[in-house]
């Protein structure tokens, strides 16, 4: 998923935006709906988050191949905002029939009731990464048969990289010398690292600075940690040098676009990037790099993306087809050349690995990323904390995350 730009919204992917807890719908029960019914034939509905016309266009032609070789209609809507156009269709009772899910929002979705446990009973999901499905699992139930997975590395532009006299020594390995190129390769008209104002891009630095939002239990909120506080300080110190803009500041809606235009010498992106930059940037010459280390070591974050099934769909039988079809191995590795997710079934590792070894520090941050966690709330609090984050420039890093803090633990405890 395209998590846009998270892009939490769009996914990921990405992404999606945030979705209120007072807007899934049905309010929060314990239980679901349960896979009863859905029989029917009718048109099956298909919503998803895009990371543009790459993804777009791969699902749709997807899509459109299983309802000629099964005879049932289908048709794909790409949503603005897929968390606020998901509640809607659950509210009002009639929700997609097949769409995306993040793992920051199927929490409270699977709480009201929303979603069908539909997963467990693919023929494939014991091909599914284990830490994919856990990220799904709520309860006890698999609510989404995962469809890729992204992680986040630092993607640095050849020929400003050039330019500026640097050559593969200088990848950046720490974030000293990240700062140093940053500043480097700033120009009148290029800034040196341009990101996306959202924790699911300055998160990286939390982990790296061995901090997270919560502890590894899931149970105890974290936001406030000295290690979160220096994460947040030292991207403070690289936005006030100027090597650091958030691509709202040099018009751009995301990183990946910022650093497509030449507004950015490098940008901390997932590998939905690489689509992107095929369909929008196709002369842009570019280098993957893992991103550097923290105080801590490695960090970046994965991002899941997954296929969910509504409880109210009346046509739940062909959903569950069509979501079989669509998490196939050979589904999943067009998907993957279309716009640079990476499958989520191990079936497809060595296939994807000898197609695209140049995308190889994607999945070498796979052993040490970290995913948004999984509870109900995270998506309010993860919506709050993106807004504090777009001031940060000018605001206190501790008071930030003071702030964030008190929301997590009001949604740890829930």
């Amino acid at each position: 998923m395209r998590h846009v730009p998270l892009r939490l919204a769009a996914v990921a992917v990405l992404a999606t935006g945030a979705v209120t807890l007072a807007a899934c719908g049905s309010g929060f029960n314990s239980g679901d709906k349960g896979s009863s019914g859905g029989s029917g034939n009718g048109p099956i509905s298909v919503l998803i988050g895009s990371s543009g016309d790459a993804e777009t266009n791969a699902v749709k032609s997807a899509v459109a191949d299983w309802s000629k070789s099964s005879g049932v209609k289908a048709n794909v809507t790409v949503a603005n905002d897929i968390s606020q156009q998901l509640s809607q269709g659950f509210t009002s009772g009639k929700p997609a029939d097949v769409f995306y899910l993040g793992n920051d929002t199927f929490p409270a979705y699977a709480k009201a009731g929303d979603l069908d446990p539909f997963a467990a009973k693919l023929s494939n999901v014991g091909d599914f990464y284990d830490t994919i499905k856990q990220s799904f699992t709520y309860n006890g139930k698999l609510y989404a048969a995962p469809k890729d997975f992204s992680t986040l590395a630092l993607i640095i532009n050849q020929d400003s990289w050039a330019k500026a006299g640097l050559t593969d020594a200088d990848i950046p390995t720490n974030w000293d010398q990240l700062a140093a190129v940053a500043k480097k390769l700033t120009t009148g008209d290029q800034v040196g690292l341009s990101i996306s104002p959202e924790f699911a891009r300055v998160g990286v630095f939390m982990a790296q600075a061995g901090g997270w939002l919560v502890s590894p239990d899931g149970k105890t909120a974290t936001a406030d940690s000295q290690q979160n506080v220096d994460a947040l300080t030292y991207v403070k110190k690289l936005l006030a040098d100027g090597s650091l803009k958030f691509s709202s500041a040099v018009g751009a809606g995301w990183g990946g676009e910022a650093f497509g235009k030449g507004k950015a010498a490098m940008t901390i992106e997932g590998n939905w990037i690489v689509g992107a930059l095929q369909h929008d940037f196709p002369d842009v010459k570019y280098k993957v790099a893992e991103l550097p280390a923290g105080p801590a070591g490695k960090g970046t974050m994965q991002f899941n993306g997954g296929w969910g099934i509504a409880a109210d769909s009346k046509n739940k039988d062909n959903a569950v087809k069509l979501v079989q079809y669509l998490t196939q191995t050979d589904q999943q590795m067009g998907f993957a050349k279309a716009f640079g997710v990476m499958p989520s079934v191990k079936s497809a590792a060595d296939q994807w690995k000898q197609a695209y070894p140049t995308q190889a520090p994607f999945l070498a941050g796979a052993d040490y990323a970290k995913s948004i966690p999984n509870i109900v709330g995270i998506a309010d609090v993860v919506k709050d904390f993106n807004s504090q984050l777009q001031g940060l420039a000018n605001n206190d890093p501790k008071q930030i995350l003071g702030t964030v803090q008190q929301n997590l633990q009001a949604a740890v405890g829930k």
